[in-house]
């Protein structure tokens, strides 16, 4: 009776549905988690690793070097928990954004905050090199270009979805210029390469610190976005249904906005221009789930982390020196994204 029951299970689509969705929710990025963490230069037994977590963590005594327990707890753990949270913020915001804009091409670095958290850390680097200078002066530069993008919109007294789109190609393009500027006045031997590296994205050098800086910003961003994750699919509609349906479209776009730029500006900060998370993701999620975002904005959220955490351990393993996550997003994303623009699948419909 208990196998003919499982063989009904295993016909029913609801079933099927529900357990692969709830593996791509909860298994994926479970699964992600243990290979970066039992992976990496410095050789680990995964039941050694489990065994030290689970004592720490319930404050047991136990006997491991003090190499494994610095590699663990102050290396690879903050590093991961960084990565999927920058995985998955981009990601979330590059759906909401999609929808918000109603184009398949939007990212969440449309409105200019990727160039501008870049021109704030590259002047952090030249004028400072300290390194809670450098994600301060990122993040508020990145804010600062999607509020001047905004802003631009209002001037021109219209909130027309292609006239912000317009207005964050002249800021980025802007803060683009003064970021060539910083380059050209920087010392070549010692600022100019710290300047590159950074632009090229990286969590080389992330810590425990930084997580505790991400945290926070991170997850109020992405709250507000999962809370208002019903309402972006009924503005994805247009302004008129969104009016009929007792939804105010400016504010509903001035919260998102903000949402999702604090959470692109605080990932930036942190870790570089990381670029194609934002972009590519939402489209493989929506692949799967369809354009319902009450399912669209989890999934972007569970595939995002995954992905990035993912990179983010083939860098750490490729080679002796890391590459940076741009160019291995960027090599990996264009790819996929052609791909996908072949399939011609988006789900939008």
């Amino acid at each position: 009776m208990q196998a003919q029951k499982t063989l009904q299970n295993t016909r029913n689509p609801v079933v099927c549905v529900f357990t692969s969705r709830t593996f791509l929710l909860v298994g994926l990025p479970l699964i992600c988690f243990f290979l970066a963490l039992f992976s990496g230069r410095f050789g680990t037994h995964p039941l050694e690793v489990v065994k030290m977590i689970f004592e720490k963590l319930t404050g047991q005594k136990g006997e491991w070097s003090a190499t494994l327990e610095t590699v663990i707890f102050n290396i690879r753990l903050p590093r991961i928990c960084s990565a999927m949270l920058i995985g998955s913020g981009p990601a979330v915001s590059g759906a909401s954004f999609q929808g918000l804009f109603r184009n398949p091409l939007v990212s969440p670095f449309i409105l200019g905050v990727a160039t501008g958290a870049g021109f704030g850390a590259a002047l952090g680097i030249l004028l400072s090199g300290q390194n809670y200078v450098i994600q301060a002066s990122a993040f508020v530069f990145g804010m600062l270009a999607v509020m001047i993008s905004y802003g631009l919109t209002k001037m021109y007294k219209t909130s027309s979805i292609m006239v912000m789109v317009l207005s964050g190609v002249i800021v980025g393009a802007f803060f683009s210029a003064l970021i060539s500027l910083i380059k050209y006045i920087a010392d070549p031997f010692d600022k100019l390469p710290v300047i590159v590296f950074w632009l090229m994205g990286s969590l080389a050098s992330i810590s425990k610190d930084d997580l505790f800086v991400i945290i926070l910003p991170i997850a109020v961003g992405t709250g507000i976005i999962f809370s208002l994750r019903w309402k972006i699919g009924i503005l994805s509609m247009g302004e008129e249904e969104a009016r009929s349906l007792g939804l105010e479209p400016r504010r509903l776009k001035m919260f998102l906005i903000m949402a999702a730029t604090l959470v692109t500006a605080s990932a930036v900060a942190v870790s570089g221009v990381i670029g194609w998370v934002g972009l590519v993701i939402p489209h493989l999620a929506r692949m799967i789930s369809g354009p319902d975002y009450r399912r669209l904005i989890p999934l972007s959220m569970s595939l995002g982390a995954s992905y990035l955490l993912l990179i983010d351990t083939l860098a750490r393993n490729l080679t002796t020196g890391e590459v940076p996550l741009g160019i291995l997003t960027a090599t990996i994303g264009a790819p996929v994204f052609a791909l996908i623009l072949r399939k011609g699948d988006f789900g939008w419909s």
